[in-house]
């Protein structure tokens, strides 16, 4: 008993000598060898959950013949264990020539799938990881994940012997929570039977405010995007969709980049804000719906032969005491971008009050909207 006692006293004492939000030490690793543990089965009850959160569908079969040719008709749940998960997945995975395109340190997909093939496999693959769908929206090809924790153990050569041992003892945890979601944008190529595919993290961490103070608390916030994460989850993305993992590591890592992208503000018809870009129509859309998958705009609609995006956002203005009690839903508004090309390297975006109210705080926020757009290249 005095021995229990006594171990117990000196692991609380030394567990106190070192920091809890001390930083996390991550060994490099190459493409294909990270080691990703998402928690699917952990509840995240401090960080807020938006009031439009729903389960993942039942709807979760489909039918293999529409994606893989030469085979019987038969249908897989992936509601079933990580074992049938992985049978299915190597079913499907026939060799497929997809593209890995570039700019900057982004990284995109053309798959030789059309969309609803795309759209299915990506769900899937999301669940595969643990992820709960928490929207999706075929019409605009737009899948989002709910926030899982990723809390990669920290080697014990890594924090230590004494540590090593005191956390398998008292399952000490030696980082604070970080959450991450994705969003998949699928979307048709010009070229019939292509799909592009992109695929963009989002994270969170929580942390400490007013360390040592009575009042000490934890708060969650937006972390810097883990590019190296991103591009691992990409990769298996690209692999779940048929490509076998060899090449995939190659091509992503190989990817050559595009052309230098510039982007100019100037003043718009009714003193508003446009982007001027030097690109075609087409390359201006992809790059717009990218910008706003990493901002994380909510995309009500769009349509790509109209060129418009239908966004639904809250001005900073219009936060206050509404917004901290029922959160930024209660005071988003509806506004239009539009893309319209001007001459053959030259296309502007347009951000168009719906509510044709055009308030001078609306004109103030189409420069912030859209210079928070121009900064993401």
């Amino acid at each position: 008993m005095i021995k229990t006692t006594a171990l117990v006293l000196l692991s609380l004492t030394l567990t106190g000598c070192f920091s809890f939000d001390e930083k996390r030490e991550v060994k490099e690793t190459s493409l294909g060898e990270r080691d990703i543990k998402y928690y699917s089965n952990k509840t995240v009850t401090s960080l807020e959950i938006p009031p439009d959160l729903t389960k993942p569908s039942s709807q979760n079969a489909f039918k293999l013949s529409e994606y893989v040719s030469n085979i019987q008709e038969d249908t897989i749940s992936f509601s079933e264990k990580d074992n049938t998960i992985k049978e299915a997945s190597s079913i499907l995975r026939t060799p497929s020539n997809i593209q890995v395109k570039r700019s900057g340190e982004r990284r995109w997909l053309i798959v030789n799938k059309k969309p609803d093939a795309v759209w299915s496999l990506s769900k899937s693959f999301f669940k595969s990881h643990g992820f709960a769908i928490k929207k999706a929206n075929k019409k605009i090809g737009l899948i989002e994940t709910d926030f899982l924790e990723n809390y990669p153990e920290i080697p014990d050569q890594s924090v230590g012997l004494i540590r090593a041992m005191l956390k398998k003892a008292i399952a000490a945890r030696y980082a604070l929570p970080i959450v991450d979601k994705y969003r998949i944008r699928i979307e048709p190529t010009l070229e019939t039977g292509k799909t592009a595919v992109y695929l963009s993290l989002t994270s969170m961490e929580e942390v400490i405010t007013k360390a040592g103070q009575d009042d000490e608390n934890t708060i969650w916030q937006s972390k810097p995007k883990d590019q190296a994460l991103e591009t691992e989850m990409l990769y298996r993305l690209m692999t779940f969709l048929g490509s076998d993992h060899a090449v995939a590591r190659e091509k992503i890592l190989q990817a050559k980049e595009d052309r230098q992208l510039t982007v100019e503000m100037a003043k718009s018809v009714g003193g508003y804000a446009k982007l001027v870009f030097s690109l075609g129509r087409y390359d201006t859309w992809d790059n717009m719906g990218w910008a706003l998958d990493q901002l994380n705009v909510e995309v009500e609609d769009k349509d790509i032969k109209e060129g418009s995006f239908y966004i639904n956002i809250a001005r900073s203005e219009d936060k206050g005491i509404w917004s901290r009690m029922f959160g930024d839903d209660a005071i988003k508004k509806s506004f239009q971008i539009s893309v319209k090309q001007i001459d053959t390297n030259k296309t502007e975006v347009y951000f168009n009050d719906l509510s044709e109210e055009n308030e001078q705080a609306t004109i103030d926020f189409s420069y912030k909207f859209l210079g928070s757009i121009a900064k993401q290249f």
